[in-house]
C-alpha cells in the first residue's frame, strides 16, 4: 500500500509540473556577453596584497579587468559570476585551476562598463592574455 501511494504521489507531481499547475521557483541563470575585455594596473590604494597557492607566499600584482557586460535579458542580473583563463607573456595559466575569476555584483539591463580586480603572481610576465571571458548571473538577489 506504501509502494501505491508513493508512485500515485510521484504522478501527481509529474502531471501538475507539466500542466502548469505546481511550478517551483525558478532560479534560472542569465548568460551575460563580455566584449573589449582588457586589463589596467590597480591604484596604488588597491595594489597591494600577496598571493599564496600551497602555503607558499609569493608577491602579487594587482590588475583591473575592464570590458563591457550586456544584458539582455530585459531586468537587471545581480552577482554575476566571471570565468575566464588568464595568460602571461609566457603563455602560462597564471590562475591555474580556477575558471572563475570574479563577479559583478549588479549588471542593469543593456550595455554595462565593467572592472573586477584580479590579483596574480608577480612573476606574470606581461602582457596578459584574457581568453574565453563570460559571466552568468540571476534576475534575483541570491546573496543576502
Amino acid at each position: 500500500m506504501l509502494i501505491r501511494t508513493f508512485i500515485t504521489f510521484a504522478v501527481a507531481i509529474v502531471v501538475s509540473m507539466s500542466t502548469g499547475l505546481f511550478a517551483p521557483a525558478a532560479l534560472a541563470i542569465t548568460p551575460i556577453p563580455l566584449t573589449e575585455v582588457g586589463y589596467k594596473d590597480c591604484p596604488a590604494e588597491m595594489a597591494k596584497g600577496a598571493v599564496t597557492s600551497g602555503g607558499v607566499t609569493q608577491g602579487a600584482a594587482c590588475f583591473l579587468i575592464i570590458g563591457k557586460a550586456e544584458n539582455k535579458s530585459g531586468k537587471t542580473v545581480y552577482d554575476a559570476d566571471v570565468f575566464g583563463r588568464i595568460y602571461d607573456a609566457d603563455n602560462n595559466n597564471v590562475l591555474p585551476n580556477r575558471g572563475r575569476v570574479g563577479l559583478i555584483e549588479q549588471v542593469p539591463p543593456g550595455i554595462n562598463d565593467f572592472e573586477m580586480r584580479v590579483t596574480v603572481p608577480e612573476s606574470a610576465r606581461q602582457p596578459l592574455q584574457l581568453k574565453k571571458f563570460k559571466a552568468s548571473g540571476f534576475t534575483t538577489k541570491i546573496r543576502q
